[in-house]
């Protein structure tokens, strides 16, 4: 076999030009299907970071209605029926394995009722606990966060995340100035942003709302203050903090169960407690993704399929070249399956190199067109080997007809070919 190999690199290099442009096809069709898999991988890995928020593990539980979540606004009285969470719920939802922390919270999508002199704020607008910054991966870096006498004394104070502060204020500063909310005066105390430790990648506002809700900012209020600004003991939403990524759609399912069967709604509501399955959604986008590109994966197969071609070709002519040695090497006993596994490992060796070029020529077209269109990639090591290992198959598959022939040449024929 080494024997075999060695020749097959002479036969290669005594031929440079002529191999290289067999080896074409090879190369050009393994090239694109690496970067094509590059861009497949990457895509998909920037989807898994921009649903999950790289750690933060939060998975949401809301009221649903039907197959729409339930809308609260000022002039409908809650859902009766759904009662509001208590901190012995909440330690029930706690105590799930896989559960890091667990937030309560009030929301407003949209709120039109916000309000600093002139200028008005049509965000989202929260009622949270003191678990929720946690939960979300949020931390305050100007100002302060909400304490216990704020829950305990129903003091209005507000935080704001930087876009509600840049719409509110301008360029003003925001600390200490009054706004309001519902025609109620609240201080701004905080402006809260993403942690360094959770720190989020989207790539366009539509990605950022699905996870966020709203992409024109936030408004956060205590919990005990809502009802002041909203009218309303409204049921709350739920937000949970797992301790790894395969832990979310576990807990999550848990606490909807909880949370459900603390509803008085009757059998047939059709009110319930929903939660979020990111990795389904991360799932189903990836599957997508990787569909839509596999054809383009078939498409540069058909490079291989040329590329054996010309394998093929090239080996008929190697084999007509080298007549008078084969028959030569019949004729002091060779065997067919020596003459045979010659040539299929010239063949072999012959694509293999064409592999192993197109997986660096890939690498390299994938680094190009991140660079060039911004479009993430990611090298996956066992498409790189399994590239290589195809490459060489095709060499096996379009060389054993020459192989085959060169081994069933007659001796006497053969040493008299001119």
């Amino acid at each position: 076999m080494l024997e075999n190999i060695r020749l097959s690199f002479q036969g290669i290099w005594s031929h440079k030009m002529r191999s290289l442009l067999t080896m074409l096809g090879i190369i050009i069709g393994i090239a694109s299907i690496i970067s094509i898999v590059s861009t497949i991988q990457g895509t998909n890995k920037q989807l898994e970071e921009s649903l999950l928020g790289a750690g933060n593990n939060a998975v949401n539980v809301k009221l649903f209605r039907s197959d729409s979540e339930y809308v609260f606004d000022d002039y409908t009285a809650p859902p009766s029926g759904v009662p509001v969470f208590t901190e012995q719920i909440r330690q029930e939802m706690l105590d799930v394995s896989g559960v890091e922390d667990i937030s309560f919270y009030n929301s407003r999508d949209y709120s039109y009722n916000i309000f600093y002199l002139e200028n008005s704020f049509t965000g989202a607008v929260r009622g949270i606990d003191q678990h929720y910054f946690n939960t979300m991966g949020l931390e305050v870096r100007t100002g302060r966060e909400f304490l216990d006498e704020d829950f305990e004394n129903y003091r209005k104070v507000a935080i704001l995340d930087q876009d509600a502060a840049n719409t509110l204020f301008q360029d003003e500063e925001p600390l200490g100035k009054i706004i309001e909310i519902s025609s109620e005066p609240y201080t701004v105390i905080g402006i809260v942003q993403q942690s360094d430790e959770y720190e989020l990648t989207f790539e366009n506002e539509e990605e950022y709302y699905s996870y966020m809700s709203d992409s024109n900012g936030v408004v956060y209020i205590p919990s005990a203050d809502w009802g002041i600004s909203y009218a309303y003991d409204e049921p709350q939403n739920i937000v949970i903090k797992a301790e790894t990524t395969d832990d979310m759609a576990t807990v999550g399912s848990q606490v909807r169960s909880i949370a459900n069967s603390y509803l008085t709604v009757g059998e047939n509501s059709d009110i319930q407690y929903r939660s979020d399955n990111l990795l389904e959604q991360i799932q189903e986008r990836q599957q997508l993704n990787t569909a839509s590109n596999q054809q383009l994966v078939w498409i540069a197969g058909i490079s291989l399929l040329v590329g054996g071609i010309g394998v093929m070709n090239i080996m008929l002519v190697t084999v007509t070249e080298r007549t008078s040695e084969i028959g030569l090497k019949k004729a002091i006993g060779a065997k067919k399956k020596r003459i045979l596994a010659q040539f299929l490992t010239e063949a072999a060796v012959l694509t293999s190199l064409g592999g192993i070029i197109g997986v660096i020529a890939g690498y390299v077209m994938s680094q190009v067109i991140s660079r060039m269109t911004g479009a993430p990639t990611a090298i996956s090591v066992p498409a790189a080997v399994i590239a290589v290992l195809f490459s060489m198959v095709i060499g096996v598959i379009f060389g054993l007809l020459p192989s085959v022939k060169a081994a069933n040449l007659n001796p006497i024929d053969a040493l008299r070919h001119e």
